[in-house]
């Protein structure tokens, strides 16, 4: 059976060919709904065939989804514009039989920090579902962290690559992006609580956890880092929440209505 893909994209001219190539590999068509980029993304995914759908920026489930009334196929492999299928991944796909009752296929992940796959601090194998029918299921219509909601998953064991942060710096940069702000204000619009104590202890669980518990100690200064990251994300996350129910001119001064 043949297989779309879908790709969602902003501002990713560096990153669109190379994942478009590699997908290519294994799907007949692909459509890349893109949220207003303002720089050579669609050029170059037009010029590799790709169908191009224009769709201001929805949240991350909706938006995946919205390529499901353009795709070709029942199948979809949904890739981020930042991720690759391995040699072998796309050997293992081409072998599948997609006429099976199984809904989706899950696979491994390698996240890197530049050239250097980071495997501990829970950052692999990062079990992912790219692959589905998408007649049977879809992501989950929220607006962060979407996942498909499959119940029968049949895992593939091969990795695609996701180049997550170029280098140290920009993962450092991450919770200034306003990440740690979106998760605020998604926490403080659900009526989520924080106290004076909440942004230390939601920070050092989130050390502990990705240094002891997911090994981060074994990955030695990258380790330590995504760590360092980790907990910093979640100190901000918290302290800004917190911000938020003590400051009502901070909170006057955000729209809640366009957290994206």
């Amino acid at each position: 059976m043949k297989i779309s893909g879908n790709i969602i994209t902003l501002n990713e001219e560096k990153n669109i060919a190379d994942c478009i190539k590699s997908m290519l590999e294994v799907c007949d068509d692909i459509v890349v709904v893109d949220s207003g980029s303002t720089d050579k993304t669609i050029e170059i995914a037009q010029s590799l065939g790709a169908n191009i759908v224009n769709q201001p920026y929805l949240g991350d489930g909706f938006q995946k989804n919205v390529a499901l009334k353009h795709t070709q196929n029942d199948w979809v492999l949904s890739l981020d514009a930042d991720e690759r299928l391995t040699p072998e991944m796309t050997n293992s796909i081409k072998k599948l039989d997609l006429t099976t009752q199984i809904e989706a296929f899950s696979f491994r992940r390698r996240n890197m920090i530049g050239s250097r796959w980071i495997k501990q601090c829970g950052w692999y194998p990062d079990r992912c579902i790219r692959l589905y029918n998408s007649k049977k299921v879809e992501f989950s219509n929220v607006k962060q962290h979407a996942s498909i909601q499959a119940k029968n998953v049949k895992h593939i064991d091969a990795d695609i690559i996701h180049f997550s942060f170029k280098n140290i710096g920009e993962l450092f940069a991450k919770p200034g992006r306003n990440f740690s702000g979106r998760a605020a204000k998604i926490m403080f619009a659900k009526g989520k609580k924080a106290n004076a104590f909440s942004p230390f202890i939601h920070g050092l669980n989130a050390f502990v956890r990705k240094y002891i518990f997911q090994r981060g100690f074994l990955g030695g200064v990258d380790g330590m880092t995504v760590a360092l990251s980790s907990a910093i994300n979640s100190y901000l996350k918290y302290a800004k929440l917190l911000e938020y129910q003590r400051d009502p001119s901070v909170t006057k001064q955000d729209d809640f209505n366009n957290i994206w």
